[in-house]
């Protein structure tokens, strides 16, 4: 149903202000059936959510010019409408987008059952900027690779920021949380396991990928800007290096990803 509101303190506004806490706890994150909420700006992730069968919640959008994807929404469920300004104040952002819709969180499989099932994997350990994962994630989707298992310190997949910077390609990428990421790993069996690191003892990717078997399951571990893969995590894998300039170490890691998951596709 098509609402209109005038009142950017309409109470029935009040779930567009909720920062991420507010949304979805902490425990809900870890719920592999689904719980909580999340936010997904602007018509194109919207459309996505919706594709992959995401169930919407509420939804505001522009009364103006009313997005097509919203005209669909509301035929499940309220979606609120006004102008730029009204959504503007209720929900904080400096720039409104056409529409924004919260839906219920998906459920995702078991972290082992995923990895088994993925011939091209990325793991991420301890990459905590919603953005970067949100990078990852588009990379990982564009060049083909299957899926994302994330340790548990890692941001998440459907946060608003990894949400916009991939695109809505999250719902493309079938993702897995554990806290548990060193017993995961050595329980996959007959998968290579290729740890970025910018250690100049490690082999240089372009090297490892042309002589790695096509053939044969790879994941590929990315661990945080700050201190890299954990040690024993490194430890389950074969050390593999983007080749750089002297005067810099290493890239962001979502630039790192883009790098590695096409050398290694």
């Amino acid at each position: 149903m098509l609402i209109d509101v005038d009142d950017p303190h309409d109470p029935r506004l009040a779930a567009f202000r909720l920062a991420e806490r507010g949304l979805t706890s902490r425990a809900a994150k870890r719920d592999d059936a689904g719980a909580g909420l999340f936010l997904a700006e602007g018509d194109l992730v919207v459309e996505r959510a919706l594709a992959a069968g995401c169930r919407p919640h509420l939804a505001l959008a522009d009364g103006a010019r009313l997005p097509a994807v919203a005209a669909h929404l509301a035929e499940t469920t309220d979606v609120y409408v006004g102008g730029a300004a009204m959504r503007r104040h209720a929900t904080g952002l400096g720039t409104p987008q056409p529409v924004i819709a919260l839906f219920h969180r998906p459920p995702r499989p078991a972290a082992l059952d995923l990895a088994r099932a993925a011939r091209r994997l990325v793991v991420v350990e301890g990459v905590d900027n919603p953005a970067n994962i949100g990078g990852i994630v588009r990379n990982a989707a564009g060049l083909g690779w299957d899926a994302l298992l994330l340790d548990h310190t890692s941001a998440d997949p459907l946060h608003r920021r990894s949400l916009r910077v991939a695109m809505g390609t999250a719902f493309a990428l079938p993702h897995a949380r554990t806290r548990d990421l060193l017993g995961v790993l050595r329980a996959l069996g007959g998968v290579d396991l290729l740890a970025l690191t910018p250690d100049p003892a490690a082999g240089d990717i372009a090297e490892v990928a042309a002589t790695a078997d096509p053939a044969r399951p790879r994941a590929l571990l990315i661990g945080s800007e700050r201190s890299g893969l954990t040690a024993d995590v490194l430890a389950t894998a074969t050390a593999v290096r983007i080749p750089m300039t002297a005067e810099v170490d290493s890239l962001n890691a979502a630039a790192a990803t883009a790098i590695a998951c096409f050398a290694l596709r």
